[in-house]
């Protein structure tokens, strides 16, 4: 009875540890099984992670486009950049495989290898740098306005006489621009360490920006702070280079030129004549901050100082009476336009200011308020476009703290200078959509 229930005891023991092994084993075949057949694996991007078809793959090298050279990266990156196919290779061993294939789709952030034959092959991606044009970026992403705005009515999305928001469309003389109006949030631009608003895509493709900040100060403790795009802190205003008086003399009409000859309406030639105070300003801070710069700034579209006289009113230096300018009898009719009629007032530079007519076409309206515009930022500053003479006083066209769009401030007077320059039309961006939270990088 003693050896029965012995023998009974060595069988159970025999049959757990068959049991034990036989699991054992059918785990390692599973997990070789799995290794072998695999179809996916995590790789690290930017931003979550990838899946990449077929597991034998052993993905070592990920190399990113920086200038003329390529730079290691622990990521493959999720934007900016697209798979170099050509460059990129895989090797089994030392030898590389060049009948493999090697795509990546940035939409669903798949990278595909194949045909794969060898566990263990090796493979080196080189990722290019992205460009897309900034012309391009700004019509796919912004938000596009129908019809024509009434130009008699301030514009923005709740609070203003008219809901006329987004990229408007214009047909001119030399061809077709898109600007923005009223309180658009996708026309942010990052360029030569600032920041800008955009105005408008120029008839040549050129994009007309506005200064609108810096991306980091300096505070008297001599720490810096990253700042966001355009900052106030209530004491210094980021959004404007500085504060400047229009021209050192405001007693002759003449005085409202961005360029100006005594005794003259205009100069004979716009690169003749005596330069204005805040064109001085200008050419200094372009030449200090933005010269570097330069072959991507371009001065074909021109900036406007329209000396055209109202209707009925005759142009004199020193009038008996009021003399008005023809910016006005636009602004009061609600007929703003892009033209420039008289060649003369066309000053082909690199750097200027916003016109009255540009105001206009964003959404400000003469004698009115309007703080939901993208071109408020809550300080006084000039535009280039002439407004009156009457008795000793030249004046300009400006932006009000308080919202208001007004002529009669005389050409002396210290105000904000925030500079306008147009990026060539062949400007491209690495990356962002125009929001403030994702900025046009040039």
């Amino acid at each position: 009875m003693e050896f029965e229930g012995l023998k009974r005891g060595h069988l159970k023991r025999n049959i757990i540890i068959g049991i034990v092994a036989v699991l054992l084993i059918s785990a390692v075949i599973l997990n070789f099984t799995r290794a072998k057949y695999k179809t996916a694996q995590d790789v690290p991007i930017a931003s979550g992670t990838i899946n990449y078809e077929l597991g034998d793959v052993n993905l070592i090298g990920v190399y990113l486009q920086n200038g003329d050279d390529y730079t290691k990266s622990d990521t493959i990156p999720d934007s900016g950049y697209v798979l170099n196919e050509e460059k990129s290779y895989c090797k089994i061993g030392d030898e590389v495989q060049s009948n493999m294939t090697i795509t990546y789709d940035v939409n669903t952030k798949t990278l595909n290898v194949s045909p794969i034959t060898t566990k263990g092959t090796k493979c080196y991606l080189y990722f290019d740098e992205h460009r897309i044009s900034l012309k391009d970026a700004i019509l796919a992403n912004s938000k596009r306005g129908e019809g024509t705005p009434d130009f008699s009515k301030t514009s923005c999305t709740n609070g203003c006489e008219e809901v006329t928001v987004g990229l408007y469309e214009e047909s001119t003389s030399k061809g077709t621009t898109y600007y923005f109006r009223g309180d658009v949030e996708d026309n942010y631009i990052s360029f030569a360490g600032y920041y800008w608003r955009i105005i408008r895509i120029n008839e040549d493709g050129s994009i007309r920006v506005i200064y609108n900040g810096e991306k980091s100060v300096v505070n008297s403790a001599g720490k810096e702070t990253v700042l966001a795009n355009g900052y106030n802190d209530g004491s210094t205003d980021y959004t404007q280079i500085q504060t400047s008086a229009f021209n050192s003399s405001s007693n002759r009409s003449e005085y409202v030129g961005f360029r100006y000859t005594e005794a003259s309406q205009r100069p004979s030639n716009p690169n003749t004549g005596t330069e204005s105070m805040i064109k001085g300003v200008l050419d200094t801070w372009y030449s200090n901050n933005l010269q570097a710069y330069d072959s991507m700034i371009v001065s074909t579209p021109g900036f406007c100082n329209d000396r055209e006289m109202a209707s009925g009113y005759t142009w004199s230096s020193q009038p008996s009476s009021s003399i008005l300018y023809n910016t006005i009898e636009r602004s009061q009719n609600g007929t703003p336009t892009y033209e420039c009629s008289n060649t003369n007032d066309l000053y082909q530079i690199k750097i200027g200011l916003i016109t009255a007519d540009e105001v206009r076409y964003a959404g400000m309206v003469n004698g009115k308020t309007n703080t939901k515009i993208y071109l408020y930022t809550g300080n006084t500053y000039w535009t280039m476009s002439p407004g009156f003479f009457t008795g000793i006083l030249a004046s300009v066209f400006y932006i009000e703290s308080g919202g208001g769009f007004f002529w009669y401030t005389p050409v002396v007077s210290t105000l904000g200078v925030r500079p306008v320059i147009n990026l060539s039309a062949d400007t491209t961006i690495k990356s962002g959509n125009g929001t403030i939270s994702s900025v046009y990088e040039v």
